[in-house]
């Protein structure tokens, strides 16, 4: 999740228009159950929402089929549109050119991605992090040391990038050490097959299908790392702070829907059962990768882990790697170019151009009960 599928592809000039505007940061979008809700800037406006397959991710499918989406909706008085994107990337390419309103990301692709490319972003939700659902896989060997000097094939400058360099760094190896090749989340399974494949990075649910092939053998996983893998539901800042509305809309869809496919009964298993078929395998296989999927179901607990220090920390390597591997774009000469609001006041990297902002709000309202 952690998501999984994640990376960079921004255009150069968005890269460069965001860091030549660095004196010209916004105020961090910080909106109340009690503040004046904003006019929406046309009546008939509908907000679309990207997502794409993944274990975390596919409440919002069900959301939409069995009619939470409308509700909330309603309630709000906003119209959204939930949009599936078959491939991860594009999903984020296209938030970043304004195409839709908000999207289903890991914070490290939001960071490299939306925020690099100048599209000021906020966290809306933080929906889980991935405890086993990234995974490094070999061909043929069960020892992670037999990586050195392969090929791996992964979705280059995502996650499963940042994944490979972690479980390099565990067993005294470094990324020059193995050869990358870049391949599409909705191509690796396929690529596994072929015979100068021998290693590759991926997550659920690719990752349990590649584990079923012959010769597979997963050496490393994201529950090493646990919390630096965070999935999350992403929202351009302008358009958030413009109509709040829209915000308590999409917390009270997702939380209503986790309450619902956690619950132990018919009415849980069905919606799991629902989830599963939207994500092409039974019931069964998709409980299996909610095992390796720490969700957030409580808001509570979501908003106090914003709030942690860990965050921070799982932040900060995250956007140092993301720096160290130029995936700021070319024109960024420090880590610190791109700022990223956290609660309690505290930036890291550049006040005056933040363009990622972690805003516990919304989840904070679920949690009292306030939505």
């Amino acid at each position: 999740m952690s998501g999984l599928a994640r990376v960079w592809k921004v255009a150069g000039a968005l890269t460069v228009c965001a860091l030549a505007l660095t004196a010209c940061g916004r105020k961090p979008a910080a909106p109340s159950s009690s503040a004046p809700v904003a006019a929406t800037p046309a009546a008939d406006r509908v907000y679309t929402v990207a997502w794409t397959i993944y274990a975390g991710w596919m409440p919002w499918p069900y959301a939409d089929e069995a009619g939470i989406v409308k509700k909330w909706a309603d309630k709000y008085g906003v119209k959204i549109k939930l949009v599936q994107v078959n491939d991860y990337v594009e999903s984020l390419n296209q938030f970043s050119a304004g195409k839709v309103d908000a999207v289903t990301a890991t914070t490290m692709d939001a960071l490299t991605v939306p925020a690099a490319g100048g599209r000021d972003s906020t966290v809306l939700m933080i929906g889980d992090y991935s405890n086993g659902n990234d995974g490094v896989i070999l061909k043929g060997s069960d020892k992670l040391a037999d990586i050195k000097g392969r090929p791996v094939n992964l979705v280059e400058n995502s996650v499963s990038h940042y994944l490979l360099a972690r479980a390099l760094e565990s067993a005294g190896l470094k990324l020059p050490d193995i050869k990358t090749v870049n391949t599409s989340d909705a191509d690796i399974i396929a690529a596994f097959g072929a015979p100068q494949t021998t290693a590759l990075v991926t997550w659920n649910p690719q990752l349990s299908q590649v584990r079923l092939q012959s010769g597979a053998h997963e050496v490393f996983d994201s529950s090493k790392i646990p919390g630096e893998i965070l999935d999350t539901l992403v929202i351009d800042t302008d358009t958030l702070k413009a109509n709040p509305n829209l915000g308590k809309a999409l917390t009270g869809i997702w939380y209503e829907t986790l309450a619902l496919m956690s619950r132990d009964d018919d009415q849980g298993r069905a919606a799991r059962k629902a989830m599963a078929k939207l994500s092409g395998t039974d019931l069964p296989g998709f409980e299996a990768q909610l095992k390796t999927t720490h969700l957030y179901i409580s808001p509570k607990e979501a908003a106090a882990y914003e709030t942690d220090p860990a965050l921070a920390a799982a932040t900060d390597r995250v956007r140092q790697f993301s720096f160290a591997h130029g995936l700021f774009g070319q024109a960024a000469r420090s880590v610190d170019d791109i700022g990223i609001s956290l609660p309690g006041g505290k930036t890291l990297g550049s006040a005056a151009n933040v363009k990622l902002r972690f805003d516990p709000t919304y989840m904070t309202l679920a949690a009292d009960g306030k939505l």
